[in-house]
């Protein structure tokens, strides 16, 4: 059982860091910062496609690795 949770977290991890890795950046230098700020300040603008579902996949992905974290040190305790 411990050793399925600890490779399951395992495979979870490195899930969740391609997904970090594959987002692309918010700002584009000096110019997004700027503008990014009000896009921020006056409502959540609707991400659609591929950005939308690696924002998706990465809040699930740091759910399960939280829980996954979370049973694996109450079993190892």
């Amino acid at each position: 059982m411990k050793t399925a949770l600890v490779v399951l977290l395992v495979l979870v991890s490195l899930a969740l860091i391609a997904t970090i890795l594959l987002q692309p950046g918010r700002s584009a230098g000096l110019s997004g910062a700027i503008t990014g700020g009000a896009e921020h300040l006056f409502g959540r603008q609707k991400a659609r496609g591929l950005e939308g579902t690696l924002a998706r996949a990465t809040r699930w992905l740091a759910v399960a690795f939280m829980v996954l974290a979370f049973v694996l040190a109450y079993f190892l305790r």
